[in-house]
């Protein structure tokens, strides 16, 4: 949630504020707001109610001069979206603060300072922040210190960054929970949520660990850990070009990230597959012994990550032969669960920074899992770091909030791994194992094939953006896929939709069917193609109107008395629930774009949740 960008530099940073603020818009845009200071501690503060670009008009009015600033994209937590609830926020007109967040403790903390006599203008949970560094620094002689000491105060997840008008060089960050990075150039410096906001001014980053706190200034960057020492972290160089968050022509980020998935599917299997056979160290070092040795596999995820873990259930259980659980984080960490003996835990996640997964991996480490794999596409990010295994999936920054190409990379990297283990466990013999890695060799070419139906899409778009509810049906490992689509649309064309399995119609959601309610049927030629249109025609002969998604021979069998079909690649089994996402995908982008609603940043949501 919430994107923070910061600067101290010999030049005006206003622009490169403003440009990181709409590089991180991904990550809240409820409202945003930016402080500046010049180099006599004159500060401006600039806030707007909507996203950057009103903002960003704002500021081109009113011309803001500073060489040390702050600024902030707003995901709403506590206080409804407005001007008075955006950051940054301030206090006895020397310190501002910008917070990405929530601290559990404000209401306690807000009591406290108003009977001090701090005079509260906002609802967030973010301001007690600021009036608890202005009152400390009565005590603490530098920002750093008190930034320091309100930390042992704040309970909560948070990232921050705070700039004293009494101190116009500097300015003071602290991360607990949420993500922070700093960026390096030469005689100025950085501070971002992400890397990708810092992309244009600089190319060298280092990643604050938990309980960091950094002084920055033009110069120099001073870090002290949890407990108050001085640490260095690990500058290294990014590898993501500053082009990586441009739209390159297409009119949504979403869109180019929907055409871009054959390429991301070939860099996440580049280099783990050689010779036929999985790379021995493609999810990590010590990896295979693992493997050969797991009993059972538990995958932890939210949101779209949690469908990816649905599919490789069904792979795991049918190619390796041994339970697998999927939970969704957020209930895996309140629930008193089962470990099984030899257990791997699976967490997935785009960002690697999502706070239910990261907090639900945490946990496990203390419940005696053999070991902890990731599969995640930031390098940099905490679930990476702190996981036992790792396998970057290498699909490129995805700047749209629904997911695409990082939930068809995750399925590819799923695929692979129920393989490898398969084969590690000698459930599948080489034969099976070399065509398996075969058809996920095929993978780019098939999805690059299954892209050829977006015309098709458009035209029964139109249709589905004037219904109020729509199902989606799907069998066995397809069912993940109906959870998807529905997910899919419900984010980003506001339309009510639920994803069943086909034969779990009949037991209740077959009530809510007739003329006006569309019905996606996903049904490949697989061992379920006849149950699936057996519950096809259950619909069919309660006037629902199908939408049948399927191969020429699929359709050729069932096509008859369908409202519309669209035709797939003939694909095998094991990749039909990856190639499959492609029509959901579309068909979620292209009935947005009939309804008007903004398919890169649909209301109430961001992509990446790093509160609770």
């Amino acid at each position: 949630m919430c994107g923070i960008v910061g600067a101290v530099a010999e030049r005006p940073i206003v622009e490169i504020l403003i440009e990181g603020l709409k590089r991180l818009e991904y990550r809240g845009y409820d409202s945003a707001g930016v402080v500046v200071l010049d180099q006599q501690g004159n500060t401006s503060c600039i806030k707007r109610e909507g996203k950057v670009e009103v903002l960003a008009r704002a500021v081109k009015e009113q011309s803001p001069q500073g060489t040390t600033g702050i600024a902030h994209t707003r995901w709403a937590t506590h206080g409804v979206p407005s001007e008075r609830n955006a950051h940054p926020h301030q206090s006895g007109n020397r310190f501002s603060v910008v917070h990405n967040g929530i601290i559990e403790n404000h209401e306690e903390l807000r009591k406290s300072l108003s009977v001090d006599g701090y005079t509260f203008i906002s609802d967030t949970d973010t301001e007690v922040i600021v009036h608890l560094i202005q009152k400390l620094s009565a005590v603490y002689p530098d920002l750093r210190s008190a930034v320091f000491a309100a930390n042992q105060q704040l309970v909560g997840a948070y990232g921050m960054a705070v700039v004293d008008s009494q101190s116009p060089g500097q300015l003071v960050v602290a991360r607990s929970g949420s993500p922070l990075v700093i960026g390096y150039g030469l005689g100025e410096h950085f501070v971002a949520s992400d890397q990708l906001a810092l992309l244009p001014v600089t190319r060298r980053f280092a990643v604050l660990e938990e309980g960091d706190v950094a002084q920055i200034t033009k110069e120099s960057v001073s870090i002290i850990d949890a407990s108050g020492e001085p640490v260095s972290r690990p500058i290294e160089e990014s590898d993501i070009t500053a082009d990586a968050g441009g739209k390159a022509g297409y009119k949504h980020y979403m869109l180019k990230e929907i055409f871009e998935q054959p390429e991301a599917i070939r860099r996440t299997l580049q280099g783990r597959i050689v010779d036929g056979k999985v790379a021995e160290d493609a999810f990590g070092n010590g990896s295979l012994e693992l493997f050969e040795a797991i009993k059972h596999v538990q995958i932890v995820a939210c949101g779209t990550s949690y469908n990816a873990g649905m599919v490789a259930r069904y792979w795991i259980e049918q190619y390796v032969g041994i339970s697998c659980s999927v939970e969704i984080a957020s209930e895996f960490r309140y629930r008193k669960s089962f470990v099984h003996k030899d257990s791997l835990l699976v967490t997935l996640s785009q960002s690697g920074e999502t706070a239910d997964t990261l907090a639900a991996l945490r946990l496990a480490k203390s419940l005696g899992y053999s070991a902890s794999l990731t599969i995640c596409n930031v390098e940099t990010s905490s679930l990476v770091r702190e996981s036992d295994l790792v396998y970057l999936m290498k699909a490129g920054p995805e700047i749209g909030v629904a997911s695409t190409k990082a939930f068809t990379a995750q399925l590819t990297v799923l695929a692979l791994l129920a393989i490898k283990i398969a084969y590690a466990r000698g459930t599948i013999d080489a034969a099976q194992y070399r065509a398996h890695i075969a058809e996920l060799n095929r993978l780019p070419g098939l999805i690059s094939q299954a892209l050829g139906i977006d015309g098709a899409v458009q035209d029964i778009s139109k249709k589905l953006a004037t219904a109020q509810d729509i199902i989606f049906l799907g069998r066995g490992a397809l069912y993940p896929l109906a959870m998807e689509g529905a997910l899919k649309l419900k984010e980003i064309s506001y339309i009510h939709a639920e994803g069943y399995p086909s034969g779990e119609l009949k037991h209740g959601p077959i009530a809510l069917i007739d003329k006006t309610v569309p019905v996606v049927v996903m049904a490949p030629m697989d061992p379920l193609f006849d149950k699936s249109v057996s519950n096809m025609q259950e619909v069919m002969a309660r006037s629902g109107q199908v939408l049948l998604i399927s191969c020429k021979q699929g359709l050729k069998t069932a096509a008859e008395g369908t409202w519309a079909q669209i035709t797939m690649p003939t694909t095998p089994d094991l990749l039909a629930p990856i190639i499959y996402a492609i029509p959901v995908q579309l068909l979620a982008y292209h009935t947005a774009l009939a309804k008007g609603t903004d398919a890169d940043q649909p209301r109430n949501l961001a992509k990446s949740v790093t509160v609770e």
